[in-house]
């Protein structure tokens, strides 16, 4: 049975922790409740300590954030998708999106809502009488929490405010400026080597999915290889290539629900089907699976409007063959495309299927459009469609950092440093060789790029790899029709390559400054 990190009676206390409010004692009639739970009475244990702690990995499955909402700011503005009709899904991808809009609004709040607990548990538990041991693992799973989510608010609206304290220890917090974009990095990069120290190297079995210091070490080489720094992203990535990772034999077992937390694994989402459904919270009783399937899924099988891949990703797949002279197995696993050709791969025979086992012609007779396959885990309780059961029919774990891609991106900063050497070479092919394809005898950067689409499509990297490539006017903005299916890319500005600062925060905060473009 999947690991529940998130048990209901946790998440009962922790959100009675959340909505409390201070009390004040006027009179008779207004006296504190004894049994109330407020910050004062609350950080006393080494229970509430975990308790914190998991209540800041929490909206990390909010519908607003990983469950749903945040494909719409990363996948969808690729130019691997093209998504259908125009809304406020589709907005940030066509570069038309408004300060009002809703739906970045609350990606940005549940990000910062993983940030504001995180600080609750840094500043309130180095106080607990308790196991120093535990203590420091879950001072290290909160630095981690932190940094992450200011790495994606940073990859997002780049112009953001910096809080590491307590809301309530800012005396004005609504006069809390934007952060120097290169302040965030630092304090990114300072949490992770803390989360280094201080995270554990593995968990109890009940326990796997928690931060280790191999998640903190891959995402510190992330962060690094973000800002060009390519000496310091290699060595952290060398440390993890030790073999306390590796790569798993099937490359379709890193998106099931049946092969969840492997050894390929360094940072996951842990979604759970449970039956649930809810809308814009993160406590216990409300859906906490992949509710963004449908957003993926082919037409005729979701109730969304949904997107297609453009076709040029097939083509790029379709280049080569194969050492067996067959399709790339990834294809089957990221794709679903019109094709009678199979692979045999791993003892099976790989072919272009979707639910019910239905074969693309049996679906699509005539057409030629490509559709997602990734993540949709199809034969997994016979699914018929992405919405059986609900929204939060399915509760295959979202992988955010895997060991394939630690490899890629050592291979990049290596190829930055010093060219077509062999580690670069090693580390590439190391990724191919899995799949069956051929190993490279040198490489250039598109090299990499390319392979970085075969093997990572759909999994929240691509847009985020073209920003900081500097390549979004050239691969998207200055490309129309691969986003032909809602608005084009007409809208574009200088500065619209982030999102903009959503209006509500501005209103109430009157030293913020609205993005470039907007």
């Amino acid at each position: 049975m999947k690991n529940k990190i998130l048990s209901k009676s946790t998440l009962a206390a922790l959100v009675l922790l959340m909505m409390t409010t201070n009390s004040c004692r006027t009179d008779i009639l207004e006296q504190e409740n004894p049994n109330a739970v407020t910050p004062q009475s609350f950080w006393k244990t080494e229970d509430d300590a975990t308790k914190g702690i998991i209540g800041a990995y929490s909206p990390f499955t909010h519908i607003w954030y990983y469950t749903r909402f945040e494909i719409f700011l990363s996948d969808y503005r690729d130019d691997v998708v093209n998504a259908f009709a125009t809304s406020e899904r589709t907005a940030a991808g066509s570069f038309n999106g408004v300060p009002q809009s809703n739906g970045a609004f609350w990606v940005w709040s549940a990000m910062f809502q993983g940030v504001t607990r995180a600080n609750e548990v840094l500043a309130n538990v180095p106080n607990i009488e308790m196991d120093q041991v535990k203590k420091n693992n879950i001072l290290g799973e909160a630095y981690f929490i932190r940094a992450y989510n200011y790495f994606n608010l940073l990859n997002g609206w780049r112009n953001v405010p910096l809080i590491t304290t307590p809301i309530s220890e800012i005396e004005n917090p609504k006069s809390v400026p934007q952060a120097d974009p290169a302040d965030v990095w630092a304090q990114i990069e300072n949490d992770l080597m803390e989360a280094q120290e201080l995270a554990p190297d593995s968990w109890p079995s009940d326990m796997k999915g928690r931060i280790t210091n191999g998640a903190a070490t891959g995402l510190l080489g992330k962060v690094f290889l973000y800002q060009n720094k390519y000496s310091e992203a290699k060595a952290e990535f060398a440390k993890i290539m030790d073999g306390r990772y590796e790569l798993m034999d099937d490359y379709a077992d890193n998106f099931t629900e049946a092969s969840e937390n492997n050894k390929e694994s360094l940072f996951e989402v842990q979604l759970v089907a449970d039956g649930n459904s809810g809308w814009g919270g993160d406590n216990a009783g409300l859906g906490k699976g992949a509710a963004f399937h449908p957003d993926i899924a082919p037409r005729g099988f979701t109730g969304q409007d949904g997107m297609r891949i453009n076709n040029w990703v097939l083509d790029l797949f379709l280049d080569e063959r194969t050492v067996n002279n067959e399709i790339d197995p990834r294809t089957f696993t990221t794709l679903f495309f019109d094709t009678d050709e199979t692979t045999t791969y791993n003892g099976k025979e790989l072919s272009s299927k979707t639910y019910g086992d239905l074969t693309y012609q049996e679906v699509f007779p005539g057409e030629t459009f490509v559709w997602g396959n990734k993540w949709l885990d199809i034969t997994f309780d016979n699914k018929t469609g992405s919405q059986d059961g609900g929204w939060h029919q399915s509760g295959n774990n979202l992988r955010l950092l895997r060991y394939a891609d630690v490899l890629l991106m050592f291979a990049e900063a290596e190829f930055k440093l010093n060219g077509s050497t062999t580690p670069a070479l090693d580390a590439i092919n190391e990724v191919r060789e899995r799949v069956d394809m051929p190993a490279l005898s040198s490489i250039t950067m598109q090299d990499i790029e390319d392979e970085r689409v075969k093997e990572l499509s759909l999994e929240r990297t691509r847009y985020f790899d073209i920003l900081r490539w500097g390549k979004v006017e050239e691969y998207i903005v200055n490309k129309p029709e691969l986003k032909s299916e809602s608005a084009g890319t007409s809208s574009y500005k200088p500065g619209r390559e982030y999102i903009a600062i959503p209006q509500n925060e501005i209103d109430a905060n009157p030293v913020f400054k609205q993005n470039p473009g907007y």
